[in-house]
């Protein structure tokens, strides 16, 4: 025909000209799996009987995806898959490090057992209202945060989960819950805007979203452009999502109303990711502009942590305790953040591993302690060693644990961060890790004293339990979370190797971008 050009176009210069290798292919599995399964449940909304065994068998599949994509991390170092053949920072990428891996791995162990455990509890009700569903949502936007390369996706992935985090949070729609929710929902709409607006302007700077590509580009851009503006929206931002001083007011008020299992996968999975992406912003894209803010983040972890714990010390309701437990945690993470060193960093990275099994452990703890006594009251709680003893044995080793004693997993993270900040002069942000110990350790002390240890005291819980978990699914949930617990805690050294291997990888940002751009690929 005329007109019909027979030229071969050369589009070695713009699209990706060989072929994915099969193994890079586990970077996006996580978000297929939860979106795929997600949405067949969806389709068969009806058939709710069906919904635990189908989202068991998505988590487990969730499971093994993160596992064999850990490995192949470890093994390869950083890897980046680009959608579309289109070369970055054109075609939007999902780039994984050891970091978004190992919390990828361990958000969904933790979503395997919650599942597991909501199996017994969750009511016909609530799977009525898309319980399973909105849990295989939620780990969509949790992975996707954790493996995206791209700035503008990770704001996708944070409105998927906190758009499942809404429906999670409403189930049953009691009087409480929409409270709860809308305590929840304004602060993280605010977040989310002012997210999206520091990343219009970071494109408007740049010209880019993919964090490799602003990476590399930031040093040439640190006299002219506005970078120090950027790294301040986003840790404002992130730090209002991860409840870090002096905008963590509504988690304790929120985290305490929906149902225990939704309160447990919140308390692991979710400020977690906040963690994560002040993480990613403020040493990957803004490492020179972190130095500047190490003292003012030290300083708002300072808060955090003794704000947190004396919040726990003033409650009596467990839930309410364990919240703020949640929000003192978040500062013992942002210490590593404000010291910027290898240990420091890597103290960080193990405490939020640490931190997504026991807080998610300490609140299931919570729903079983109610089962069996009928109330959340530490006024009323009592007796429940002698009539509980695995219970109490469990709650012990959980205690002690998010205390940070031996011989449990939190003695490491807080002795590394301890050293890190007194290697660098900073005694008075070791003394305040210290100090948060020692009266963490009052306040779950206290837990365990009165409910556990004391004898009866005459005042009874409610008559009708909220939930009704089959103490086998209880338990085991326990025993899953509990072992690891110990693990880590007497045989530190693998966690220990991968979080310092997340941490050099922070550090050293010319391994992530070449793993975007290899050879200098791209413009």
């Amino acid at each position: 025909m005329a007109g019909t050009s027979e030229k071969n176009v050369d589009l070695t210069g713009i699209m990706i000209s060989t072929p994915t290798e099969p193994g890079d292919w586990l970077i996006i599995a996580p978000m297929v799996i939860c979106l795929g399964f997600g949405a067949s449940l969806l389709m068969f909304r009806k058939e709710t009987g069906q919904h635990a065994i189908v989202a068991m068998f998505a988590l487990g599949l969730l499971v093994l995806s993160d596992i064999a994509l850990l490995m192949r991390v470890l093994e390869k170092g950083v890897i980046s898959m680009t959608m579309g053949r289109w070369l970055p920072p054109f075609g939007i990428s999902f780039t994984v490090d050891a970091l978004g891996a190992t919390l990828a791995l361990t958000s969904a162990v933790v979503a395997f057992i919650v599942a597991g455990y909501a199996v017994g509890s969750a009511g016909t009700s609530q799977r009525r209202y898309g319980f399973f569903p909105f849990l295989l949502l939620l780990m969509a936007g949790v992975s996707g945060s954790f493996l995206t390369g791209d700035i503008f996706n990770l704001y996708v992935w944070f409105e998927v989960l906190l758009i499942a985090s809404f429906g999670l949070l409403i189930l049953g729609s009691e009087k409480s819950q929409l409270d709860g929710a809308t305590k929840y929902a304004f602060p993280n709409l605010v977040a989310t805007t002012l997210f999206l607006v520091a990343t219009g302007y970071l494109y408007g700077t740049f010209g880019t979203l993919n964090m490799a590509d602003i990476a590399r580009k930031a040093a040439g851009l640190r006299d002219t452009g506005p970078l120090m503006t950027l790294a301040v929206l986003y840790l404002f931002a992130f730090g209002m999502k991860a409840a870090a001083f002096p905008v963590n007011f509504w988690l304790p008020a929120s985290y305490h109303t929906p149902r225990i299992v939704v309160s447990a996968l919140f308390a692991g999975l979710l400020t977690k990711v906040g963690v994560y992406a002040l993480l990613r912003t403020q040493l990957t894209l803004f490492s020179a502009e972190r130095a500047v803010l190490g003292e003012l983040i030290a300083w708002v972890a300072a808060a955090t942590m003794i704000f947190g714990v004396l919040g726990a010390l003033a409650q009596s309701d467990i839930r309410r305790l364990f919240g703020f437990v949640v929000v003192s945690g978040i500062g013992t993470m942002m210490a590593g953040l404000a010291l910027g060193s290898p240990l420091g960093l890597s103290g960080t990275i193990v405490y939020a591993v640490h931190s997504m099994i026991v807080m998610t452990a300490l609140y299931l703890l919570a729903g079983m302690i109610y089962e069996r006594a009928g109330s959340f009251s530490l006024h009323s709680l009592s007796g429940l060693y002698a009539s509980h003893p695995l219970l109490a044995a469990f709650a012990l080793v959980l205690v002690l644990a998010a205390a940070g004693l031996p011989p449990f997993s939190g003695l490491w993270p807080k002795a590394f961060l301890v050293k890190a900040a007194i290697d660098v002069g900073a005694w008075w942000l070791a003394f305040a890790i210290l100090l948060t110990a020692l009266l963490t350790t009052i306040a779950l002390g206290r837990v365990f004293a009165l409910a556990f240890w004391r004898g009866p005291t005459g005042e009874t819980g409610s008559a009708q339990p909220e939930l009704s978990t089959h103490p086998a699914l209880a338990y085991g949930a326990l025993f899953a979370l509990t072992t690891p617990v110990v693990i880590f805690g007497v045989y530190p050294e693998p966690l220990v190797q991968v979080a310092g291997s997340a941490a050099w990888s922070l550090l050293n940002g010319s391994e992530y971008i070449g793993a975007v751009f290899p050879s200098g690929s791209g413009q």
